[in-house]
């Protein structure tokens, strides 16, 4: 019994350790940054943190109208300057240019934040690949030419590349193959970059941040009828991935228990599968 309460004491210490809060919001203020998919959702709300947080933002989405919206509201918010640039990331020549429009308008880059997604199905998978492969243009392949094009840039900063990746890329569901086979890709690219840039004693650091279920419009309206897994508050996210792109985190999880998700991923798949499929309707 003693040794057993020696562990549970240590487990506490340690969890205590790995998720204590050391962000200084001074570390923001001032700071060049670019979120993409800003113009609704979780890049919306960090948009609105950064700005609270007296960051200089460049926000980037594909309607002009909404984005002039969030950058207003910015303004009011207390950002250091609140610009836009529209782009759509299924053109593959849209990236690096909104990429370079950024750090044009920013005179640099400090932070590089990938949260844009294009629309996917939900539903069981019907085998439209030609649509696999224009996601795959919109949630990963954008994601790696920005994030290349930034590169030297951050390298003279000190920056960071922020990613928002999903719990969706670290194991599968039901009715998600399309956004699952991107998000998997995502963190596959990243996390060899992760080493990459560590090898080359690289100023740049890489955060990936695997989000659960997000009270965003959009998810809501998408799983409607498929499942009741509990959804959680897209500008707590937000803030979440901010904090973790600041103190520089290697990866990060919100809500925090979906480290343990991961964790125990591999352990009792039989169980886990059937766990899986009685939280969704079909």
């Amino acid at each position: 019994m003693k040794m057993r309460a020696k562990l549970a004491v240590l487990a506490v210490v340690v969890t205590a350790f790995l998720w204590r809060d050391t962000f200084d919001p001074e570390s923001v203020r001032g700071a060049r940054v670019l979120v993409t998919g800003a113009s609704m959702g979780i890049g919306e709300q960090m948009a609105y943190h950064y700005a609270r947080l007296g960051a200089q933002l460049v926000i980037t989405a594909r309607r002009e109208s909404a984005l002039q919206k969030v950058v207003e509201r910015c303004m009011e918010l207390g950002a250091q300057k609140a610009l836009y640039v529209s782009g759509d990331m299924s053109n593959p020549a849209d990236p690096e240019r909104v990429l370079r429009q950024a750090v044009a308008l920013l005179g640099g880059l400090d932070y590089l934040v990938l949260n844009h997604i294009g629309n996917s199905p939900y539903g069981m998978w019907d085998g439209d690949t030609d649509y696999v492969r224009t996601l795959m243009q919109i949630n990963f392949v954008s994601y790696t030419q920005m994030a290349s094009a930034a590169l030297p840039t951050l390298e003279k900063s000190n920056g960071a590349v922020v990613v928002v990746s999903s719990l969706l890329g670290k194991m599968t569901t039901p009715f998600a193959a399309t956004y699952a086979s991107t998000k998997f890709a995502v963190n596959g690219f990243f996390g060899t970059l992760q080493h990459e840039l560590a090898m080359q004693g690289s100023n740049v650091s890489i955060t990936i941040c695997t989000l659960g279920l997000i009270d965003t419009q959009t998810a809501m309206d998408k799983i409607r009828g498929y499942t009741d897994i509990t959804p959680y508050p897209a500008s707590e996210a937000a803030l979440h991935i901010i904090k973790a792109g600041a103190t520089r985190q290697k990866e990060s999880h919100y809500p925090w228990f979906h480290w343990f998700t991961c964790f125990f991923r591999d352990w009792f798949p039989y169980i886990r599968d059937i766990c899986i499929q009685k939280s969704f309707n079909y």
